[in-house]
């Protein structure tokens, strides 16, 4: 790993925003889902959350092992339970949606913990997902149509969201937790040695201030010495 790429992976973690996220209510094309993880990347999220089935689900995983790389996907059992856990650790629930109730998406201050809800084009977000969200938001629209690509709808509000989080210097700070932080740089700096412990049950070796292993023929040594007992 060169230092450059090093050096890459601390700026992106450097601005990752572990207070914003999307959830998504039954997002099922993964194309359209593969767009928004990477719309969310570009906003500084580490993590989305996605209620999906298991057919869609397994289609959506072999369009977005790239994007995967930079944002966890969080698959959730159902939306309500992640909406609940969600505002009981103190987000606001913002629900993307054509209601009367709407407000034009500028207007939420974004600087507050977020979660963004947004549904399938066709469907949109179930009953229940509206109803549990603490304000629902629009985009206006100037044309025919009545809504965009869910992806291109994350995008307009997540620019806002970034927009709004930029100009409170809520990016000119490392806002992940320590240990976070450093498992994700560690994860994403050897990405081949993460696979390896995760198969085996090993934890992360300690990495330098250059982003390489520390004394790795030592930890190597242990790795062997664990396979032969």
């Amino acid at each position: 790993m060169t230092p450059e790429r090093y050096q890459r992976l601390r700026h992106v973690l450097d601005r990752r925003q572990p207070d914003l996220t999307v959830v998504t209510d039954n997002v099922h094309k993964g194309r359209n889902l593969s767009a928004v993880v990477r719309t969310a990347d570009a906003a500084g999220i580490a993590q989305l959350h996605a209620v999906i089935d298991d057919k869609d689900y397994k289609a959506f995983r072999g369009t977005a092992m790239g994007s995967h790389t930079w944002v966890e996907v969080k698959r959730e059992p159902d939306i309500e339970t992640i909406l609940l856990d969600l505002k009981a650790q103190g987000y606001q629930i913002l629900a993307a949606s054509l209601t009367d109730d709407a407000v034009d998406f500028h207007v939420p201050d974004y600087t507050r913990p977020t979660a963004l809800l947004l549904g399938a084009e066709k469907r949109g977000i179930s009953e229940l997902g509206l109803a549990l969200a603490d304000q629902v938001v629009t985009i206006p629209m100037m044309g025919m149509v009545q809504s965009y690509n869910v992806s291109v709808a994350a995008g307009i509000i997540l620019a806002e969201a970034q927009a709004q989080r930029q100009a409170a210097g809520l990016y000119d700070q490392v806002r992940l937790p320590a240990a976070e932080y450093q498992h994700t740089l560690f994860e994403w700096a050897h990405p081949e040695v993460r696979d390896y412990c995760r198969a085996n049950g090993l934890d992360y070796p300690e990495l330098g201030e250059d982003g390489e292993i520390l004394n790795p023929s030592a930890w190597y040594q242990q790795v062997k010495n664990r396979q032969q007992t």
